[in-house]
């Protein structure tokens, strides 16, 4: 057997090799002579518990769901309803989370003596398997927290409350698992700023590694346009993404509405591709202002149709509308966007300036109106999106795929095993 630098063992309460971020990350690390295992979730029926996919060891947990996640936010929902439907949400989660951290727990524990591992390495939502990080330190081993999600804002942003019990025994549950990480990987600098704030981390022990998208990958080569979708003679607007209550597509479907209504336009077919806990609601939504003739929610897609979707678009839109998870956090479709040299439309947020840059026009935050009035402007300019689109492409190749951005996850390991090494010398 060849010698490898490291054993990594990654937890994921999602899906493996399905989770972008985690397979690039897992992929990388194995390519650079590391040993990694992932403890993942099933994903569909038929798919193995235990098996070696690109060279990463996975074990898979059987998914727990438990109860319907959305809490109604309009207007007709009464209280009762809503407080109801929050404590279902939250008894939901905290009965996963327990789930999922308890079955790590011994799977880790069997993993630890079958294979073994030098780190631990937990990409969060949840943030609760911190305390498989802290039991095997006491074995001398390093625990990575790579911090996706902002979870407290995450909570807010869903559910619109503050200053809450939930809302701070998340801060707490955050700050532990912060101070418990011998490194912490953010997703970009406003990330690593609160990790420093909130978690007390000195900035060496904080590397950033962005979503960059592999532009190896046959999912980012463009292809021939839709053949129906050019025939319709309209400018065609694609969203994609998840479709969760944070995610804003209500905003692009009520703007979409304005479009027609306020601005008076009716040139344009826009399909929202993707999935999520909203998408059923968004179609209500989308019924309700009659704007079947206008929007398609195409739901999951095979790639081969996604990237000819994408291929066709005149315009890509993130409506990803300004709230506490928003303001912080990087987009991955920005980023897709931009591998494929198409001009977007976004509410002007921190992060997504940052890596869009002149391949976005920026909306003042959540104003539908007047996303409704930039999606007719640049419509009628091709020469503006033609340079928009070459600008986020240049960017994307220079700085932000995954190429760039991976050498700071190899750098942090690096790192965290040299402290590991050093410790060992010393003791």
């Amino acid at each position: 057997m060849r010698r490898t630098r490291g054993s990594i063992l990654m937890l994921l309460e999602n899906h493996f090799p399905e989770d972008v971020r985690v397979r690039q990350e897992a992929y990388t690390l194995i390519e650079a002579g590391y040993k990694v295992i992932v403890i993942a979730q099933f994903s569909f029926k038929g798919q193995k518990m235990r098996e070696t996919v690109n060279g990463v060891s996975v074990y898979r947990i059987p998914l727990l769901n438990i109860f319907q996640k959305r809490t109604p936010q309009d207007a007709a929902s009464s209280f009762l309803q809503r407080f109801v439907s929050r404590t279902r949400a939250v008894m939901g989660y905290f009965l996963e989370y327990v789930y999922f951290t308890g079955s790590c727990l011994l799977l880790s524990l069997f993993i630890a003596v079958k294979e073994g591992f030098d780190a631990v390495h937990l990409h969060n939502p949840p943030n609760s398997p911190f305390v498989l990080g802290l039991f095997f330190k006491m074995f001398g081993k390093k625990f990575v927290f790579d911090h996706h999600d902002l979870a407290p804002e995450l909570y807010l942003s869903r559910v619109g409350a503050r200053r809450s019990f939930i809302h701070g025994a998340l801060l707490l549950e955050e700050a532990l698992c912060l101070r418990a990480a011998d490194m912490v990987i953010a997703t970009n600098e406003s990330y690593k700023a609160i990790d420093i704030k909130r978690g007390g981390k000195k900035a060496e022990s904080i590397f950033v590694v962005r979503n960059g998208p592999d532009l190896t990958q046959p999912i980012f080569q463009p292809v021939a346009p839709d053949e129906e979708m050019v025939k319709m003679g309209k400018k065609i607007l694609v969203y994609i993404g998840v479709m969760g209550p944070q995610d804003g597509v209500d905003y692009l479907v009520r703007a979409l509405h304005k479009l027609v209504h306020e601005v008076h336009r009716t040139d344009f077919y826009c399909l929202i591709i993707g999935h999520g806990e909203e998408l059923e609601h968004l179609k209500m939504l989308a019924r309700g202002l009659d704007m079947g003739r206008y929007v398609r929610f195409t739901g999951f897609i095979p790639k081969a149709d996604l990237v000819r979707y994408v291929s066709t678009a005149d315009i890509c839109l993130d409506p990803n509308p300004s709230n506490p998870l928003n303001d912080h956090s990087t987009w991955v479709k920005v980023l897709e966007y931009m591998a494929f040299g198409k001009p977007i439309i976004s509410f002007d947020l921190k992060e997504t300036r940052y890596s869009a840059g002149d391949a976005a026009v920026y909306v003042p935050p959540n104003d539908e109106l007047a996303y409704a009035r930039t999606i007719a402007t640049l419509m009628d300019d091709p020469e503006k999106r033609r340079i928009m689109g070459a600008s986020g492409l240049i960017r994307m190749r220079e700085h932000l795929s995954w190429e760039h951005v991976s050498k700071n996850l190899l750098d942090g390991y690096q790192w965290v095993f040299e402290q590991k090494n050093h410790q060992i010398q010393q003791s």
